[in-house]
């Protein structure tokens, strides 16, 4: 699985050779740095560790900065792990958005749009009450019951109710690679990725 790690930049759309308008997302994806290369023999399983975008050297941890270090980078301030890389890697080695090629289809991952305390209506998409008739009063964006009574005298686990909405970890599957601008270290894929604009990606290649 090869891939790399980036930062949502925004929405745009491009024309396809038949006309056709096709909403796509831009995303800065690296260059980034090898900071660490797992064997089977000293961790039990293979993986690569890439890092992205500069951090100021204060606001790194004395534990970080050897690490970094040892790498032969400045510090860095996102880390991620790659199992089952492609190619062989060691530190310091770049990783930048040539590992990907137009037309092949990537999964993204990111961290959705929080939106804060929601109640149900706008939660879980219920309807409400919609005709305010038959005594209704003050129920059209109501949960409604939850439960019996004498049993069994709780609620649930899982129950939809309101509470803190987004924030989440999603990942996207198969988005297609549109468009790469190598000397931009830009990658353009068909469709939208969790997240707001400058919110960072992992982007994923399965084998």
């Amino acid at each position: 699985m090869s891939g790399i790690l980036g930062r949502k930049i925004g929405m745009t759309s491009i024309y396809d050779e038949n006309g056709k308008n096709i909403p796509c997302t831009v995303i800065e994806a690296g260059p980034c740095v090898v900071t660490q290369v797992r064997t089977k023999e000293n961790d039990g399983y293979e993986a690569i560790q890439l890092a992205f975008e500069e951090k100021k050297d204060k606001h790194t941890t004395k534990a970080l900065k050897g690490h970094f270090k040892k790498a032969g980078t400045t510090p860095k301030r996102l880390l991620s792990e790659f199992t089952r890389f492609e190619e062989k890697k060691k530190f310091g080695d770049i990783v930048d958005v040539t590992v990907f090629n137009e037309g092949e289809f990537v999964d993204v991952k990111g961290t959705s749009k929080g939106k804060g305390f929601q109640g149900v209506v706008k939660r879980y998409n219920f309807k409400g009450v919609n005709d305010a008739t038959h005594g209704q009063h003050n129920r059209l964006r109501a949960p409604g019951s939850i439960g019996a009574s004498s049993y069994p005298s709780r609620v649930f686990k899982g129950m939809r109710m309101a509470g803190r909405t987004g924030g989440d970890t999603v990942k996207v599957l198969n988005l297609q690679v549109m468009k790469i601008v190598p000397e931009k270290n830009l990658l353009v894929v068909k469709g939208s990725v969790p997240g707001p604009n400058n919110s960072y990606v992992k982007i994923e290649r399965w084998s």
